[in-house]
């Protein structure tokens, strides 16, 4: 698994990568009561924003940590938002996306620099 300094994780398996957010970012957002999921065969750069989160505290743009081609969303976290809140890094993922440089990995962080990252 792999981390942004926004608060996204990747979890890659071949080339693609399921994309969700952290646990800090769902406790920091709240409530999620509404998510806006990109359409599938989007094409995003890394950075570039690909979700829409509302919770009752605030609107938030998750942004992708890789570049790549949408290849699913997660329906069930769009139909049930609390997904995301009682399991933001497994069953609350919102979209996976095929690798197409998948040397950015290699600027992003592992689990232990990313708490390091929240914990300062």
């Amino acid at each position: 698994m792999y981390f942004t300094d926004s608060h996204e994780w990747i979890k890659v398996e071949g080339d693609v990568g399921k994309i969700g957010v952290t646990a800090y970012a769902q406790r920091e957002l709240g409530e999620i009561v509404y998510i806006e999921l990109p359409a599938i065969g989007k094409v995003v750069k890394a950075g570039e924003e690909a979700v829409v989160l509302e919770s009752t505290k605030a609107a938030a743009d998750i942004y992708a940590p890789v570049s790549g081609e949408i290849v699913a969303v997660n329906d069930a976290v769009r139909q049930t938002p609390d997904l995301l809140n009682q399991s933001p890094e497994e069953n609350g993922w919102l979209f996976k996306i095929r690798l197409s440089n998948p040397e950015e990995l290699d600027g992003l962080m592992n689990r232990t620099a990313y708490q390091q990252l929240v914990q300062s």
